[in-house]
């Protein structure tokens, strides 16, 4: 007689938005401790969501409550990526609905991530401080390739942000449009931006167009995922904190909106913290169950 192992209980949480239909979903499994690396992979290939979110015991020494603390992995549709944002989000509401609001703790291949959840009405809000951010150069061909791929003309660029990658987890490309039309208008060969990615090590490629001086509206890009758009990108908004930062876009205490999921139809509000003296970023938003 054969046996089959009960399958953990996959839960889907939307982050960055309090109504299910916004925001970016996430798959979210809370006890993965009997899944393999194949296991995982296929259920976030199941769900089809841009990352689902996998928990097991912490590493000894991580910190935090018991009860609080996990170690995190992170899947898409088509491989494990370092860090998720959004999906750090989705999660961390998950157990403080269970346990309640307050800090938690996440071990992540891109180092330690603290969480804080709050209610606020009724609705959580979940909070992550970025690991230590940093950017760096892309070079001509590199951004010509980028831009060709996803078919803009180099003067759709705003000058005053120039190219650059950005990291606080995982690293982006972040390229600004002169205009919400230019930002709206996305239709980029997949297959090439894909082959870019992966020559770059990037996850997403951050598209941003500013409304005014802390009010952006973004998109982004994640054909390494298997996904066309990531609807809500925390990793990304992190990284776009720290990027607008160090060159002085924005000041080095500031607090930060980006809208985005607006053209896929899933509105979502991340709120990007920058604070003066420490270099990591927080962003945050609410979250919610879906079903």
């Amino acid at each position: 007689m054969t046996t089959t192992e009960p399958q953990p209980e996959v839960l889907r949480y939307t982050a960055f938005s309090s109504d299910p239909a916004g925001g970016n979903p996430a798959g979210v499994v809370l006890d993965a401790a009997a899944l393999d690396d194949s296991a995982m992979l296929a259920i976030a290939a199941d769900l089809g969501y841009s990352e689902s979110a996998f928990l097991t015991a912490p590493p000894e020494g991580l910190g935090g409550e018991e009860g609080r603390a996990y170690t995190i992995r992170y899947f898409s549709p088509k491989a494990e990526v370092p860090f998720c944002g959004h999906a750090t989000v989705a999660t961390a509401v998950a157990p403080a609905e269970r346990v309640g609001p307050g800090e938690l703790v996440f071990a992540t291949r891109a180092g330690t991530v603290p969480v804080q959840v709050v209610e606020e009405g009724g609705t959580l809000r979940a909070t992550l401080t970025s690991v230590e951010p940093h950017i760096e150069d892309i070079t001509d061909a590199d951004l010509t390739e980028a831009l060709t791929a996803l078919g803009w003309p180099e003067a759709d660029l705003d000058p005053a942000f120039p190219p650059r990658i950005a990291f606080a987890g995982a690293r982006h490309l972040v390229l600004a449009a002169a205009t919400r039309a230019r930002l709206a208008d996305l239709a980029y060969d997949f297959a090439r931006l894909e082959g870019l990615m992966h020559q770059l090590d990037l996850t997403t490629v951050q598209l941003v167009w500013r409304e005014s001086d802390t009010v952006f509206h973004v998109r982004d890009p994640f054909p390494v995922g298997g996904v066309v758009e990531d609807p809500a990108t925390g990793a990304a908004a992190v990284a776009f904190g720290a990027y607008a930062r160090e060159l002085g876009l924005v000041p080095e205490d500031s607090v930060l909106t980006l809208h985005q999921g607006e053209d896929l139809g899933r509105p979502g509000e991340l709120t990007v913290t920058l604070r003066a003296g420490d270099p990591r970023v927080r962003v945050g938003g609410a979250g919610t169950r879906i079903g």
